[in-house]
């Protein structure tokens, strides 16, 4: 059985162009710091819809706990840095039914 880590963000107003290249550059640094060749990363569709889903995306989590920690902090981080990066959006992150939390200072971070 799999779980996943579910993102998707949706504002009237399209990203512009400032957006989607701060997108394209968090999404690259995530790629080139990922621990783990052979395991899923985060993974933006191609194709959004509703039209107001300006991001979405997945990521299959470890089979290996060992490595379910490191792979959903990388992909946290991320995810805040891409929150950040695309004011006025409204945001949804979950495991499976579980939303994850947004914090202000801290972004997306699962409880210990």
């Amino acid at each position: 059985m799999s779980v996943s880590l579910y993102y998707s963000a949706t504002r009237a107003e399209p990203l512009t162009g400032a957006e989607s290249a701060e997108v394209a550059r968090v999404v690259t640094a995530h790629m080139d710091a990922f621990p783990y060749d052979d395991e899923e990363s985060l993974y933006l569709y191609d194709r959004t819809t509703p039209p107001d889903e300006v991001l979405a995306g997945s990521t299959k989590l470890p089979l290996e706990w060992e490595r379910v920690e490191p792979v959903l902090d990388h992909v946290l981080a991320s995810l805040t840095e891409l929150r950040r990066a695309i004011p006025g959006a409204q945001w949804r992150v979950h495991v499976d039914d579980h939303d994850v939390p947004w914090d202000e200072t801290d972004g997306y971070v699962l409880s210990e």
